[in-house]
């Protein structure tokens, strides 16, 4: 805080003791320092004399007093000095020069005394004197009509930092050639010229002063009886109070209207730093607790615990922060019983005074601190703890070395204002990160690791979560291997957004798990699904439904979201659903309301399947239908939710486009491909959860299927085992061939006992030995114990203990019975 000089002992005007006096020689050393000038700034002589008096000044001379050093004249004026303990002292002073033998011009510099107003000198200036206020306390100049000055009262000369004499019949830009004085000459000859008053503002540093202040000059024509226009008045107000006010009013302002413009911390903590460098600091740095910066619960601040902190953002008036120790994500540790610790516990902003012992011992325990503050000669910090709900998140630096005026209380109110309404931001921001980690987790925990190892195709997918600015969505795939080597793909898209989307989708994806280890037919097991998801929608209940449609429209228009088309609250989905077998090569798909998927034939050529779009899941009652293709050896399915080619900036044909010359003439691996689509068609903006899934589709070597008629005669049943043998030997897997002859006779016992013609026994060497027994029967087998003295019942029970795993499914013209044999290790 400026101070004006000691408070013992004579003194002179200004509180400057008396006695201070020192000696400057030519060379800028001190060659004499008195007891007055100890008592003023707190250095004994021996601290002194022999070192540069450059050393004691805060900031340099102004520049009527450097004009006049220059010059060897005797020179008047404020002078801003640097006490030992750290303060910045402004005192008035006066240098006179002396001469020595050598014709040298060594400096006494002696406290000034006040001057004395000087009025008009010739008498034809006394009338126009007299028309001015010359007691007023203020900086108060006549000037004649050719703009020249006539008289100043002693203010303005100090202001200006020139006598009365040195100013005298000089306009303006004569006395001081430097902007701004070029357009305050401008407006005094306006005035003169039009005869009209003008008010004019302007905040900057006055050649007498060494410091910033803000004026508000009245220039005002002077006229005589008859009106005509004789010259004019300057009066200058010092407004400096009232512009920092509005200043921090103006930053307060700022602060509301930048801070807290997402739902991210690192943002808004960089938002809060912007906000105070523009508005009245040099330097800021915010550093969250470590748990904060990491989206958990604040740890509770403990005095007898240091505590780490996370240095989440740091702005400066200087390129890159040049002044910082820690860098930007880096950590830092303030120990006990330090200003930071003692900030953070009391829980409200403090004003350390450079002074202050805990202060320096904070700032020496670090060498590159130290060396920092030394080296921008940082000369006033203020620490606010960011605090909301209660609770504290961090602590706030706010730091000045460019601007010469210290943090006043004023300053520290403005500051905690600011970081409270910071705070609230951060917390909600916080919160949010740790809800979308909380239902990216979930989420994440219900979707498949890593695809699985299938012989029948080659998958790659990727998922991409919506970003930041919303919550994660419904998005859900899955790959299911099915008996006969064949292959489920699902694709699907919760309505809505957020934990109550994610744990949905969950329930969904472990309904089509478990319709499809059924192995019902695609367009069935949407029947299905359809289903549950009315009886889910049911069971949600009105209060849900208003829960999820007010968090639906309360999150994101600010975070680009688009509105989806189903009706917010309600419990919806999307999904395609296809099934490929790589025996025949064929590929039965259904969709409900899904984008159609595209297929990449081996030559490059891409078209969308001509898939019936079939409704919604969960509209209830509406049919779906199943539509088969043959896939080319080598083809590539592609299966997307709609995030991927809808966005708000364009049509969703202009998103197929795209799609369709992205996945053209892929032949590379998948994983790349994948990358390259998602380059190619993703929005600039996704607003929607994007799942992309790729499939190349492979068939069965016919070497490694074998397949037989069998007429529903029980001597077949010898002939079908002694086949199944042959050929599992035949395979090299005659360890399984006990096994395989069991499950074989017991299989094709039931269908020429239960079933119809046609009765199909087949064998499928894969990652497994498959055997499959088909009739024309739809009556599905069930297992059974057998009593004691039944003669049946007890062939299925065999074959599941003797296969790794067995079932059925329905068939276009029946049903077929399967059952798995693992294959022997090598």
């Amino acid at each position: 805080m400026d101070t004006r000089g000691g408070t013992s002992g004579g003194t002179v005007a200004g509180g400057v003791p008396e006695d201070l006096a020192v000696v400057v020689d030519a060379g800028g050393t001190v060659t004499v320092w008195s007891a007055g000038a100890r008592q003023l700034l707190g250095y004994e002589a021996a601290e002194v004399v022999g070192h540069p008096v450059a050393e004691l000044l805060a900031s340099g001379l102004s520049e009527s007093a450097k004009r006049h050093v220059a010059d060897g004249r005797r020179w008047a004026s404020e002078v801003a000095l640097r006490h030992r303990n750290g303060e910045r002292v402004v005192v008035r002073l006066k240098g006179t020069p002396l001469a020595d033998g050598d014709g040298a011009r060594p400096w006494l510099v002696t406290p000034a005394a006040p001057e004395h107003m000087t009025g008009p000198a010739e008498p034809a200036a006394e009338a126009l004197w007299d028309l001015t206020l010359a007691q007023l306390p203020v900086p108060v100049a006549v000037y004649d009509r050719e703009a020249r000055l006539v008289a100043a009262n002693e203010v303005m000369g100090r202001v200006m930092g020139r006598t009365l004499a040195e100013m005298r019949g000089l306009t303006l830009w004569e006395i001081e050639p430097n902007p701004p004085f070029d357009e305050y000459d401008r407006l005094q000859r306006q005035v003169l010229r039009t005869g009209e008053p003008v008010f004019h503002e302007n905040h900057g540093q006055a050649p007498g002063e060494v410091r910033g202040h803000a004026w508000s000059m009245f220039l005002s024509p002077l006229k005589d009886g008859s009106g005509t226009v004789q010259g004019m008045s300057a009066a200058v107000f010092d407004t400096t109070e009232q512009y920092w006010a509005r200043r921090r009013l103006a930053v307060l302002n700022d602060a509301s209207l930048r801070i807290g413009s997402t739902l991210d911390v690192t943002r808004t903590a960089e938002e809060l730093a912007d906000v105070a460098v523009t508005g009245f600091a040099d330097f800021v740095t915010v550093d969250l607790l470590e748990s904060v910066a990491l989206g958990d619960e604040p740890e509770p601040v403990l005095p007898s615990r240091p505590v780490t902190v996370r240095r989440t953002a740091q702005r400066s008036v200087l390129d890159g922060c040049p002044e910082s120790v820690v860098p930007s994500g880096g950590t830092t540790l303030y120990p006990v019983d330090t200003p930071p610790m003692r900030a953070l516990i009391a829980g409200r902003g403090t004003l350390p005074q450079p002074g202050d012992p805990g202060l320096r011992t904070w700032t020496e325990s670090s060498r590159a601190r130290a060396e920092s503050v030394s080296r921008y000669r940082m000369h006033s910090v203020m620490m606010v703890p960011l605090r909301a709900r209660g609770v504290t998140l961090g602590l706030v630096h706010f730091l000045r070395h460019r601007t010469p005026e210290p943090f006043s209380e004023d300053d520290l109110l403005l500051a905690e204002e600011i970081v409270a309404r910071a705070a609230v931001s951060v917390d909600n921001a916080r919160r949010y990160t740790h809800e979308r980690r909380t239902a990216l987790t979930l989420q994440r925990s219900l979707l498949p690791d890593r695809p699985p190892d299938l012989a029948a195709m080659e998958v790659a997918y990727r998922y991409l979560p919506a970003g930041a600015g919303a919550d994660v969505g419904g998005d859900w795939f899955d790959v299911i291997p099915l008996s006969g080597a064949r292959v489920a793909l699902v694709v699907g898209d919760v309505v809505g957004h957020g934990i109550h989307a994610s744990a949905t989708m969950g329930r969904l994806r472990t309904a089509v798990r478990t319709l499809a280890d059924v192995d019902l037919a695609p367009d069935e097991l949407l029947t299905q699904l359809d289903d549950l998801v009315v009886r889910l929608d049911r069971e949600e209940g009105p209060e849900a439904r208003e829960r999820a449609a007010g968090e639906d429209e309360g999150a994101p228009e600010a975070h680009g979201r688009v509105p989806e088309a189903v009706t917010p609250g309600e419990v919806g989905a999307t999904c395609v659903y296809a099934v490929y077998d790589p025996v025949s090569r064929r590929c039965t798909m259904a969709r409900a309301g899904h984008p159609p998927p595209a297929v990449v034939t081996p030559d490059g050529d891409v078209r969308f399947l001509d898939l019936p779009s079939g409704p919604p899941l969960g509209l209830g009652g509406l049919p779906f239908e199943s539509v088969e293709v043959e896939l080319e050896e080598g083809s590539l399915l592609a299966l997307y939710t709609d995030g991927l080619v809808e966005a708000a900036d364009r049509d969703i044909e202009v998103g197929l486009e795209l799609l369709r010359g992205a996945l053209a003439d892929k032949a590379g691996p998948l994983e790349e491909t994948c990358d390259d689509v998602l380059r190619t068609v993703l929005p600039v903006r996704p607003a929607d959860d994007i799942v992309l899934m790729l499939a190349r589709t492979s068939a069965l070597d016919q070497a490694s299927v074998r397949t037989w008629q069998l007429p529903r005669d029980p001597a077949a049943v010898a002939r079908a085992r002694k086949s199944a043998s042959e050929q599992v030997t035949a395979w090299g897997l005659g360890e399984t061939s006990f096994a395989t002859e069991l499950i074989v006779s017991e299989l094709v016992t039931n269908a020429i006992r239960y079933g119809t013609d046609p009765v199909v026994l087949r064998l499928i060497r894969d990652s497994t030995l498959i055997c499959e027994v088909s009739d024309g029967s739809s009556t599905a087998p069930h297992l059974r114990r057998a009593r004691v003295y039944d003669e049946g019942g007890r062939g299925l029970l065999l074959v599941a203990q003797m296969a790794e795993r067995w079932g059925s499914r329905q068939t276009a013209t029946g049903k077929t019975i399967w059952a798995e044999l693992g294959l022997p290790s090598e």
